[in-house]
């Protein structure tokens, strides 16, 4: 019964996924959004049967892919279904809600790299070379236009900076894949956690946001990060690219945890929510002055344990 129950879900839930599937690649209106949906089949699946019965819908569901669509879309159901193995699998084993987010974070990881990936050695398309040149082609129309317009010419050295700036966001390529993947981790587990209560009547949820709490370990990183910076590293080593990437990446963390701890004093003073959201909108216009605050807010809430102090101080 069990055995038929499972090859009864695997397949309706197959079947939902290629449906997803063909809206996102054929209606581009709503990509967006589908593509945050996408995940969803294999994570219920997975909370279900764990990874194993998963893994064979994966396979199926690429197989399926290849065949009504093309052999260009094989990399899109294995990074969807990478990622929501390793929710649904943590799901499965009753994993905390920010456990079962760091798993799918690396599950999506693994499914971005293999999109690049897939796309260097299958179909010989390297995607930094051709952001570069998007990059290169968005600069150059833009002095077009200023010149269309009878506005003021961009020199050549406004030209080359504008080109190196750029350039950094290709160099830090790998913070940009974890970031995506986190996102996709958090909306595609979220939505599940609503669908999965429904349907199975289990009470998943995230816990408050103030209670987001990094490892310590994270400031040791950050720190060294930091250090190894001012060593005057070659910017086209490859060790200066790992150290951005991880002090970008440990960065925006000790941000969130800034953040965490100012919606967690609201919450325990009993202040208003205007407080902590109000925050959350002043960095985001002006992330040159409240970003770096937050952070070290972060760091210190981390560092010496500011919401133990705090609670004793209520007490």
């Amino acid at each position: 019964m069990n055995q038929s129950r499972q090859l009864t879900d695997g397949a309706l839930l197959t079947v939902i996924f290629m449906i997803l599937m063909m809206i996102a690649i054929f209606v581009p209106v709503i990509t967006l959004i589908t593509v945050f949906l996408l995940p969803v089949p294999f994570i219920m699946f997975a909370s279900r049967y764990d990874w194993k019965p998963a893994a064979i819908m994966l396979i199926a569901a690429s197989i399926l892919s290849a065949l009504l669509t093309s052999i260009l879309s094989l990399p899109l159901p294995i990074a969807m279904g990478l990622g929501g193995i390793m929710v649904g699998s943590a799901i499965y084993h009753k994993l905390s809600a920010y456990e079962t987010l760091a798993r799918g974070t690396i599950g999506f990881v693994v499914g971005l790299v293999f999109i690049f990936v897939f796309s260097q050695y299958v179909f010989q398309v390297n995607l930094v070379n051709e952001l570069n040149n998007m990059f290169e082609q968005s600069i150059t129309m833009s002095r077009d236009v200023l010149d269309q317009l009878g506005m003021e010419k961009l020199t050549e050295e406004q030209m080359t900076m504008l080109i190196e700036q750029f350039g950094m966001l290709t160099d830090l390529l790998p913070v940009i894949i974890a970031i995506t993947a986190l996102l996709l981790a958090f909306v595609s587990q979220w939505v599940s956690y609503k669908v999965i209560s429904r349907l199975d009547n289990k009470q998943l949820q995230f816990p408050p946001f103030r209670m987001m709490q990094l490892p310590v370990s994270l400031i040791w990183i950050y720190f060294f990060s930091l250090i190894m910076t001012f060593f005057g590293l070659d910017q086209d080593g490859m060790i200066y690219l790992a150290v951005n990437n991880i002090l970008m990446l440990v960065g925006i963390l000790m941000a969130l945890q800034g953040f965490s701890f100012i919606f967690y004093y609201a919450h325990v003073k009993q202040m208003s929510k205007a407080l902590p959201i109000g925050s959350v909108v002043l960095t985001i216009i002006l992330p040159f002055i409240f970003l770096y605050l937050v952070r070290l807010l972060g760091i210190i809430d981390l560092g010496f344990s500011l919401r133990d102090r705090i609670s004793d101080d209520k007490k």
